[in-house]
């Protein structure tokens, strides 16, 4: 048995052989790195994606904006933020895509995820990873050689802190012998999924996590790396992936590249994603940074075209 079946979030978005549609924040286009971000019309657009059945909600961990690197995300800091989120929605899904576990200490990362969790009525899938944007390492004084270790011993942290009670712990960052971590999760554990290979192997993912998140990718390329991943697991764990799509008002307009995604009509979309469904991808977040058309119309769209085929999943 899944140990998450339980678990209301997890159990909307994955099944084995199916797969779920997710938004990410912020739910608008915008050129350069920095979004609009008005909150009233974010809130509406993710009451809106729960009642059309989208499985979740993703928010991005973006400590500081590099003006190298193109994105800053949603802004506001991700815990925050999905406190207010979790306020405004009672079902949908609550992923982070992901939170920098490098630069964060493991036992803040642990509290935080758990009151997110326990706020939400079980909701939260958490995605982690190790940071790639160069400026932040040597600002939070953190060694980017050490990233493999730091992100294995913050996992380990993670899961033992919400599991036991006045666990012992020696490791790098934590000296932990008389106290304790509150709230536990209701199911003493949180759905953690792995972004990229965060300097980690397969095997150690397959091992270690609650499930994978990866880029978009060839769809050669992406079928090939889950039949291994699966190879790896033994029992099912889910595979995700993000999609930036600029979805066209002409329905059958063919699919042209844009960065990690597509300018698409609605109906050659549906292929695309029913293709990654058959590759074993469990999860698609979409990422509308890119869209020339009002957001408002394009979820609309989404929501009453694309999603029926994929529909969240039925929490029992």
């Amino acid at each position: 048995m899944n140990p998450f079946d339980k678990h209301k979030g997890y159990s909307r978005m994955f099944k084995e052989n199916h797969l779920t549609l997710g938004l990410f924040f912020p739910i608008e286009s915008y050129e350069g790195s920095i979004p609009k971000m008005d909150i009233d019309q974010q809130m509406k657009l993710a009451k809106r994606a729960e009642e059309l059945n989208f499985a979740a909600l993703f928010v991005r961990d973006v400590p500081l904006h590099d003006p190298y690197f193109g994105d800053v995300g949603q802004i506001y800091d991700p815990w925050v933020f999905l406190g207010y989120i979790a306020a405004h929605t009672d079902n949908i899904a609550l992923g982070t895509g992901s939170i920098i576990l490098t630069l964060r200490h493991p036992l803040h990362v642990a509290k935080a995820a758990a009151s997110i969790d326990k706020i939400s009525g079980e909701r939260l899938v958490l995605g982690v990873a190790t940071g790639d944007r160069p400026i932040e390492f040597p600002a939070f004084s953190v060694d980017p050689e050490q990233r493999s270790t730091l992100f294995q011993e913050a996992i380990m942290v993670m899961k033992k802190v919400w599991k036991e009670n006045f666990p012992a712990i020696q490791s790098p960052r934590v000296q932990l012998t008389n106290g304790d971590l509150l709230p536990k999760p209701r199911l003493l554990d949180i759905p953690v999924l792995v972004t990229g290979h965060s300097s980690q192997s397969v095997e150690w993912i397959a091992e270690n996590s609650d499930g994978w998140l990866y880029y978009p990718r060839n769809l050669r390329f992406q079928a090939e790396l889950i039949k291994n991943w699966r190879a790896q697991t033994g029992q099912f764990k889910p595979f995700s992936q993000s999609l930036y799509v600029d979805l066209t008002e002409d329905p059958n307009h063919p699919p042209v590249p844009i960065h990690l995604g597509f300018r698409i009509g609605r109906n050659p979309l549906i292929e695309f994603i029913e293709s990654l469904k058959i590759a074993g991808v469990n999860h698609v977040i979409i990422n509308l940074k890119y869209g020339q058309r009002p957001v408002e119309e394009v979820v609309e769209e989404l929501g009453e075209e694309v999603v029926p085929h994929f529909p969240a999943l039925t929490v029992e």
